[in-house]
């Protein structure tokens, strides 16, 4: 059985022919055109990926964005219609985790598709390992790897999906650095495709959770003009 995707636009020849040129590659494709029916389509449907656009009628694409993550970690790829790095930003801050600014070429929006889901496969057979690690602990940090869930001093900091997978994968590969265009790679599955600011948004919503000061950081270090890594 194919990837099953849900496209979100009020243009309907926009989803039109994102559903046709995503069940040429075998993907089952549901389409949306308002937010509040996005939202009832992800609470009743199982999907490996929601295509959803910015500017929606009844909830906007933030909105939706923002309710879907407090009880699902699937991933969103935000459509915007302005290239505003604005608005990729308060996608990526409400929990989207990637963007693709229109005019889209539907080749990219497949390569998306397939590098996210790949990604997150790779995740899940990587923890569900038999040698896996399935707590990580640094000073008043716990990873608890199988329930996609971290304590600071034993408070749930209710991270999104693509910032657990970030600090679970530098936590993993502590004192090593990584420059964005590797972690775009390594974390979100992209090769060439993704803007590296993706990296800096996340980095930095990360250090807002977890660090008692982010601009002293005890765990997500900068090492400048090369990239981050975890302190352990």
């Amino acid at each position: 059985m194919g990837l099953r995707v849900l496209a979100v636009d009020d243009e309907k020849l926009i989803v039109k022919g994102l559903k046709f040129a995503l069940e040429q590659d075998g993907m089952d494709v549901d389409c949306a055109y308002d937010g509040e029916e996005a939202l009832s389509c992800i609470k009743n449907g199982k999907y490996d990926v929601v295509l959803l656009d910015l500017m929606l009628p009844k909830l906007n694409g933030y909105q939706v964005c923002q309710q879907v993550r407090e009880f699902s970690d699937i991933p969103i790829i935000m459509l915007t219609a302005r290239d505003d790095d604005m608005d990729k930003i308060m996608g990526l801050e409400y929990g989207a985790d990637d963007y693709i600014t229109k005019p889209f070429n539907v080749l990219e929006v497949k390569a998306r598709i397939r590098a996210i889901v790949r990604r997150n496969k790779m995740l899940m057979k990587h923890q569900n390992r038999d040698d896996a690690v399935h707590e990580i602990t640094v000073k008043d940090l716990r990873i608890e790897v199988e329930n996609k869930r971290v304590f600071l001093n034993d408070m749930d900091m209710n991270l999104t999906s693509k910032e657990f997978d970030l600090l679970y994968f530098l936590a993993s590969n502590p004192n090593k650095v990584y420059d964005r265009e590797k972690l775009l790679k390594l974390v979100w599955g992209q090769d060439n495709t993704g803007d590296a600011r993706t990296v800096d948004v996340h980095v930095r919503r990360l250090r807002e959770k977890i660090e008692s000061d982010p601009k002293m950081p005890q765990y997500i270090y900068t090492k400048w003009g090369m990239g981050y890594y975890f302190h352990g």
